[in-house]
């Protein structure tokens, strides 16, 4: 707990005040545990509540009431913030969390706010209560018991005195509720560190409201997603966290093993084949919020561990879902922010307009403007198409190679010098990418495969306001029905805002024999290679012989569709605890 000498001098010192304070509870009759850390406090309000009750009296308000004999007596709970003593009082601020209000122009959550001052004088806390308040620190919590005024500056404030309530007749004006034996940051608004903020979130909180404003938001955009899809008919059900065969998504499981059973287990990736096992038990209409878990990488918009929205609609496809996906956002918006502009990334965003491309429009559409040689939608619909496409870009390259940058560098300055660097690494890792797919055709990769990691590498970046891009390659989608027209591509729609993707909806597989032979094919990737392959879960594929309605799906992610709504750039701003490594602590000479 304590990091440095330093820290372990102070600690000390508080522990002594905390003697003292004992000391001081002890005369008044209390045990060592009711003085130090007592079990609990009566308050009469806290103090978001007294705001939005008493902010809007004025001087002349209090002072008519204290001249009539009729005090606003109350009673508050909180953590010091400020403390200073002069002489024979002192003024200090207590800090209590959130209480949720709604406006009344817009569905917009408000934080009231959180502090309040005290004026604690001798002569009215008495001997004790005054050398109580001397042994006080930053980030101790205390209660206090008074009478409401404002000073000369117009502060609302609690002059601490005794008060004739009848719960708290006979109970000391202020009461000593729990040490801070750490010292707060020396800073308010904020821990400076940014992995420390991680580390410490129980830090960050209280002494940065604009951190505690994001969690609060994330707290909002749940209940708006519910009460969307309560109105709309849907069910919310819980499936299983442990599963036999992680399934309903394309990644690599963490591993746990059940002793009893001696049965290995994973920790889900998606809940989708459990969801869909309940449409055809009839449940047309389910949704589910909880964690997922994957094993990869950790950067600004992936956590191992992370929430995510999923929901499945019988009868409908996923034309279906593209109307009412625009529709959630919009509507959870409103909700949490009372508009549907956002800023994220130092972009304005409008949510509730949107764009809709299908993929291999949307790599025509972003192509870079350096390259001479431009795909068609032609190039990208077929197999033959794109290695013609993929053997007249090789031809151009070589021809270019020399000259490449300079025309690059020319184009980046018409467009402006705020964009230089992703624009180039757009151009550059576009061209890198081509310049691999020849080689990987020959080795018979899908070509589906090398259009959907174009259109990442080309296109995902520049779609920071809405976009929703449809109709997917049949090679990355073994759970997607395909398209009747061209069973090269399937029904399948994913959307993306501030340059990531936020959610992937498709209409359902629901021919339990293609099932069957789509997770054959996905065995053989594995075999391959692919530790990402779905693996075959024969159950789900018994549930679909027992008649799957047409029926559409979406998941959607909470952490960072919160992103977008509160303007954070990393996901770790919107997890309360990520993911982190281990912290090395060095230890001081007495540990």
């Amino acid at each position: 707990m304590v990091e440095s000498q330093f820290e372990e001098r102070l600690y000390n010192e508080r522990r002594e005040k905390l003697r003292q304070i004992a000391a001081l509870g002890q005369r008044a009759g209390l045990s060592y545990a009711e003085a130090t850390y007592p079990n609990s406090y009566a308050a009469t309000l806290t103090i978001p509540e007294l705001r939005a009750k008493f902010d809007s009296l004025t001087a002349e308000n209090f002072e008519a009431s204290l001249a009539a004999g009729n005090k606003i007596e109350v009673s508050i709970a909180g953590r010091i913030m400020a403390i200073r003593v002069q002489g024979k009082a002192g003024f200090a601020q207590l800090q209590q969390g959130d209480v949720l209000f709604e406006k009344n122009d817009a569905r917009q959550l408000a934080r009231p706010e959180m502090k309040l001052q005290l004026y604690v004088r001798k002569d009215d806390v008495g001997e004790d209560g005054f050398a109580l308040y001397k042994l006080l620190d930053l980030g101790d919590h205390i209660g206090a018991r008074g009478f409401l005024f404002r000073t000369r500056t117009g502060e609302l404030t609690v002059h601490v005195a005794a008060i004739s309530l009848a719960d708290h007749q006979g109970k000391p004006a202020l009461t000593f509720l729990a040490k801070a034996m750490l010292a707060l940051p020396d800073k308010f608004h904020g821990l400076e560190d940014t992995e420390l903020r991680y580390r410490q979130r129980y830090v960050d909180l209280f002494v940065n409201p604009d951190v505690r404003d994001v969690f609060v938001k994330r707290a909002a955009v749940l209940r708006a997603m519910r009460k969307f899809f309560d109105a709309r008919g849907y069910l919310e059900v819980e499936t299983p966290m442990m599963q036999a065969i992680a399934g309903g998504a394309a990644a690599k499981p963490f591993k746990t093993h059940h002793n009893a059973l001696d049965l290995d287990l994973s920790l889900r990736i998606a809940p989708e084949l459990y969801l869909k096992r309940l449409v055809v038990g009839g449940m047309d209409r389910v949704y589910e919020i909880n964690r997922n878990f994957r094993n990869e990488g950790i950067d600004t918009s992936h956590n191992p561990e992370f929430t995510m929205l999923e929901f499945y609609q019988a009868y409908s496809n996923y034309e279906d879902l593209m109307e009412l996906t625009q529709e959630l956002v919009t509507f959870v918006a409103t909700e949490v922010n009372g508009t549907t502009l956002t800023t994220f990334d130092d972009v304005e965003i409008d949510l509730s307009k949107w764009t809709k491309l299908s993929m291999r429009e949307a790599i025509i559409h972003f192509w870079p403007e350096t390259f001479e040689i431009r795909p068609t939608l032609q190039d990208l619909s077929s197999y033959a198409g794109f290695c013609d496409f993929v053997a007249r870009f090789q031809v151009w390259n070589k021809k270019v190679i020399d000259e490449f940058a300079k025309r690059s560098l020319a184009v980046l300055r018409e467009r402006g010098q705020a964009i230089v660097l992703d624009l180039t690494k757009v151009i550059y890792d576009t061209r890198g990418l081509m310049m691999t797919l020849e080689h990987r055709l020959l080795q018979g990769e899908p070509y589906g495969k090398l259009i959907s990691e174009l259109f990442e590498t080309a296109a995902e970046t520049e779609l920071v306001q809405p976009h929703i891009i449809y109709d997917y390659p049949f090679a990355v989608s073994p759970l997607s029905k395909q398209k009747p027209e061209e069973p090269d591509w399937v029904e399948r729609f994913e959307f993306y805002i501030g340059g990531f993707e936020l959610g992937n909806a498709f209409s359902e597989l629901n021919d339990p024999d293609d099932q069957h032979k789509r997770f054959e094919q996905q065995l053989t990737e594995r075999k391959l290679g692919d530790q990402e392959a779905h693996e075959m879960d024969e159950d789900y594929v018994r549930a679909l012989g027992y008649g799957l309605p047409p029926t559409a799906g979406e998941g959607i992610g909470i952490d960072r569709l919160t992103m977008i709504l509160t303007g954070s750039r990393s996901i770790r701003d919107v997890i309360l605890f990520p993911l982190l490594r281990p912290q090395v602590i060095k230890k001081t000479l007495s540990q």
